[in-house]
């Protein structure tokens, strides 16, 4: 077989969290491990210079930069020289919504804060320079204030410096460096350095600063900054500007001393302010409601080129081969965004032998909702893979079993219905989280009714709370209205919000819905066109920041709290999954994959990710409650009497919470190791288990917002969460554990199935299979900071190395099945490339007693084929004592598979001929759950 080029689409992608624990070097290391696995691409994290200490790379600093925490140039070259020498392919995580601010290490930002809108960086970053607040006008709000300002300021926290080196003034809070504004540099010095070249540069600076020419200016401000710094060599001159920045400092708790501190602070393009002030009054715009990252005007031409120069050379370098592009939904017009980025790769990369173009693989971030689908007309090869897990996990879901894990949890914790939940979770991120961000599009809204005599007395509120009801009531993350047009699904999502909102408003005034409607759907440009001639520009900006906010919203209301309060079966709680409504029925499964592999048949199949709530292993697990709900009910009213005497009360509630307590069972079972007793085994792994059990609770109950919150914790409460925990597990051996470990042996064994299914499933069916890092063994992690912890290779590659299908059996619960399985799936897709990334999908029919468990079809190109065979949902048919690890497949009874000719079983080696164009199940699935078939 010839050689894949790297620019070749990917046959399987390997997942690397970048960090300053896990370098580049450490990277290069398990490159030769990955291509014995068959990994085609590594698919690193971000690693562009980003905020020192990040262990996730999204906060870039300096898109011109790899991150020094990562290794130097040297060792980013070994790295690339490795992939080649392994014939592995590179893609990247890029960040284009976002960039890390605050602090003192991100010289865009920082030039804003230094020079204002004057700034060439002012229109890089998406701020509003005339925000409704007059006091802000021209300036940004800097909410990094631990507490209010002026107990900062009288605490004297913020301190006036001047940097010799660079001659340069600056305030100081913490790490925050906060640049003066250069004009004020006379002010600050007064007559006090005698130096004749730093009183001709000052004067030549407020000279040039009186003429308003700010490249003059600049250049005027450099100039003066050099003759300070050269000045400040002279001890005498040093001296006397120590004197004069120490004459501006007040006295502690004097707060009137510190008057001609906070006049000078004043002064400036930015408004110090408390954290919690970013809530509500912050004119930037946040990635969700994180005040360090703030948006980028990734729309304008000169930001992309910027942003993507570096880019653009490791692309023209041969060194990336594809890109995935984070939280595409956040950009003001993703479809321009991704042509933009098409035309700009395509037009750089290398050529191959023959002189023919290569394209770079690229891929979105983008969460689909229900019936959603990727639109078309965007450039790249599909969406990250969160909508196949969901569709794949709902295989393993009973639907009948999640409706009555649904009531036993309603019994349990007396939360009402779900779909109101999820409203009311909406309108607390909306009033909690995103408020400032409301607050400018109703400004905007305001200065749009004006233009038209029928609607200007539209007040601020009304409006307000007409656009709480329809973001409320938003259906998917966003919708893509453009001076383009409006699609008409997108006319249906706005309807439909519309809608709803209208069946909620309270008042007489609901023509005010319809307003917004015909502007989200830019109708009103042709039905007044008159009376909005002189607003189109302002309705623009106004739809395309309703479609950012309301994707923030549906992020921070649904995946960052409803799924922690919503918890009847929390496998079911994975971004992009319905919630309420989890399970796939086969023939879904079917349709939509088919659908898939007509149009995006490259698009990547994830099953674990580093955002997934849970390890693909722990939601495979937790599937199989759904098989046993009255079971599981009966345990978890067992062990809530049981543990009754291990709450504590906080301040007159309970510790933890009904809900809480609930979340914590499941993630007991879920994350119970496969050896049995390991967890308990020694007080240091004991403690470790407890420790990441209780890091999770905290976090979980955070998220739900509840009882505590990250912005308002109750450490009351978290204290009791954990002292609870603790107890559970104090000592080892208890009711509690022992009754623990008694009912998970069938459900580890069952859970361990689906696992195997699942990646069956994910390594065969149209699109590219992406493997989290260390997923190869059992993948038991939770929520991130869990699922980056560190990975022993050192452990995979000896298991890779001895493995065969026995050894493979005999050591299941160490992983060394899983690895087994995945090696033999990659070598399968790596010896026949075409009939994976351009076969046929077919879905073959089962008949007989356990039809409904099964999932099969066949992958065709040309001779070349498959049958691949998976079963599902084996609680009720896989009973009794398990004995070896899969039983045989007697438990499929008298099932068949309509299939004709002759094959070759993948995995075993053994001979299948169909017989009256069937196949029996029973002699297929005797050793494994799974069966993949080779067509003789």
């Amino acid at each position: 077989m010839a050689r894949r080029s790297p620019f070749d689409p990917p046959l399987a992608t390997y997942r690397l969290q970048l960090h300053r624990d896990f370098t580049f070097a450490h990277a290069t290391a398990i490159l030769p491990y990955l291509a014995r696995l068959g990994i085609s691409h590594v698919y690193c994290s971000p690693f562009l210079k980003a905020r020192a200490g990040s262990s996730h790379g999204y906060d870039i600093v300096d898109y011109s930069r790899i991150n020094p925490e990562l290794g130097d140039e040297a060792s980013f070259a070994r790295f690339c020289a490795s992939l080649v020498e392994n014939g592995l392919g590179l893609i990247l995580d890029f960040v284009p919504n976002h960039m890390g601010i605050g602090h003192a290490d991100n010289a865009w930002w920082l030039d804003v804060l230094e020079w204002g809108e004057a700034s060439p960086y002012a229109r890089y970053f998406d701020i509003d320079w005339s925000p409704p607040r007059r006091d802000l006008a021209g300036k940004v709000l800097v909410p990094i204030l631990g507490k209010s300002y002026g107990a900062t300021l009288a605490a004297g926290e913020i301190e006036l410096r001047f940097d010799a080196a660079m001659g340069t003034f600056d305030f100081y809070y913490a790490d925050h460096r906060l640049p003066v504004t250069p004009p004020d540099y006379r002010l600050i010095l007064g007559d006090r350095v005698a130096s004749p070249a730093v009183t001709q540069a000052l004067a030549s600076l407020g000279k040039a600063c009186s003429q308003g020419a700010s490249h003059h200016l600049r250049q005027t401000a450099s100039a003066a900054k050099e003759a300070l710094a050269d000045a400040a060599r002279e001890p005498a001159t040093a001296q006397a500007i120590a004197a004069a920045v120490a004459s501006w400092r007040g006295t502690t708790g004097d707060a009137p001393s510190w008057r001609p501190l906070h006049d000078l602070l004043q002064r400036q393009f930015y408004r110090l302010a408390q954290w919690r002030t970013a809530s509500d009054e912050v004119n930037y715009r946040r990635f969700f409601d994180i005040p360090e990252l703030a948006g980028m005007r990734m729309e304008r031409f000169v930001v992309f080129r910027d942003t993507h120069a570096f880019l653009g050379r490791l692309l023209a370098d041969g060194v990336l081969q594809g890109l995935r592009i984070d939280h595409v939904d956040g950009l003001a017009d993703p479809q321009r965004y991704c042509r933009r980025l098409n035309a700009f790769a395509a037009a750089i990369v290398p050529r191959d032998p023959a002189g023919k173009r290569l394209r770079p693989y690229i891929l979105v971030e983008k969460i689909l909702i229900g019936e959603e689908t990727l639109p078309q007309s965007w450039p790249v090869s599909g969406t990250t893979g969160y909508d196949y897990l969901a569709l794949a996990n709902g295989l393993f879901i009973d639907a009948a079993g999640f409706a009555k894990l649904q009531r036993h949890w309603h019994r349990f914790t007396a939360i009402g219905d779900s779909d109101d939940e999820v409203y009311r979770c909406r309108l607390l991120v909306i009033d909690r989280n995103l408020g400032s961000e409301l607050t400018y599009l109703v400004s905007w809204l305001v200065e749009i009714c004006e233009a038209d005599w029928f609607t200007r007395d539209y007040t601020p509120k009304r409006l307000r709370d007409a656009l709480v009801e329809i973001v409320a009531a938003f259906p998917v993350y966003r919708t893509y209205v453009t001076e383009r047009g409006t699609r008409e699904v997108d006319r249906a999502v706005i309807a439909g919000a519309i809608a709803k909102a209208h069946a909620r408003w309270q008042g007489a005034d609901g023509e005010i819905l319809d307003f917004i409607a015909d502007l989200l759907t830019l109708d009103i440009r042709d039905r007044n066109a008159r009376q909005y001639r002189s607003k189109q520009s302002a309705i623009l900006r106004f739809v395309a920041r309703f479609q950012q906010y309301t994707g923030a919203i549906a992020a921070k209301a649904v995946e960052d709290t409803f799924f922690y309060r919503f918890v009847p079966l929390v496998s079911a709680n994975e971004v992009g999954a319905s919630a309420h409504r989890p399970a796939t029925a086969p023939a879904m499964f079917h349709e939509r994959v088919a659908n898939r592999a007509a149009i995006w048949p490259l698009t990547m199949l994830a099953s674990a990710t580093h955002d997934t709530k849970r390890g693909e292993d722990i939601r495979a697990r937790l599937d199989v409650l759904s098989e046993m709900p009255d079971e599981w009910a009966r345990r978890v009213a067992r062990w809530h009497v049981r543990n009754r005497g291990l709450r504590s009360e906080a301040e007159g509630r309970l510790a933890p919470s009904a809900n809480d307590e609930y979340l914590l069972y499941q993630s007991i079972v879920g994350t119970w190791p496969m050896q049995p007793g390991s967890a308990l085994r020694s007080s240091e792994r004991r403690d470790a288990y407890v420790a990441r059990l209780k890091a999770f609770a905290v976090k979980a109950a955070r998220e739900a917002k509840l009882v505590t919150s990250w912005i308002a914790p109750d450490a009351a409460y978290e204290a009791g969460l954990e002292r609870f925990i603790e107890r559970l597990f104090d000592p080892p051996h208890n009711p509690f554990t022992d009754s623990v470990a008694r009912f998970l042996p069938p459900i580890l064994r069952l859970g361990a199935f689906n696992s195997l299914a699942q990646l069956v499933l994910k390594a065969t069916v149209p699109g590219v299979p992406d493997f989290y890092q260390g997923c190869e063994f059992w993948d038991l992690s939770l929520v991130d900071p869990d699922n980056r912890r560190p990975v022993d290779y050192e452990a995979r590659r000896n298991a890779i190395a001895a493995l065969d299908f026995a050894s493979a059996l005999a050591r299941w619960r160490e992983g060394w099945l899983k690895l087994w399985l995945i090696e033999r799936l990659l070598a399968m897709r790596n010896r026949r490339p075409n009939l994976f990334l351009n076969g046929s999908y077919k879905p073959i029919l089962a008949e007989g007693s356990a039809a409904a468990h099964v999932v099969a079809f066949e992958r065709r190109d040309g001779d070349a084929a498959i049958l691949v065979v998976v079963a599902c949902q084996l609680a009720n048919l896989v009973r009794g004592d398990l004995g070896a690890f899969w039983p045989d497949g007697s438990c499929v009874g008298d099932t068949s598979l309509h299939a004709d000719g002759a094959w070759l079983d993948e995995l075993t080696g053994a001979r299948v001929t169909s017989e009256r164009q069937t196949i029996p199940l029973s002699a297929l699935l005797s050793r494994l759950p799974v069966a993949i078939l080779r067509a003789e």
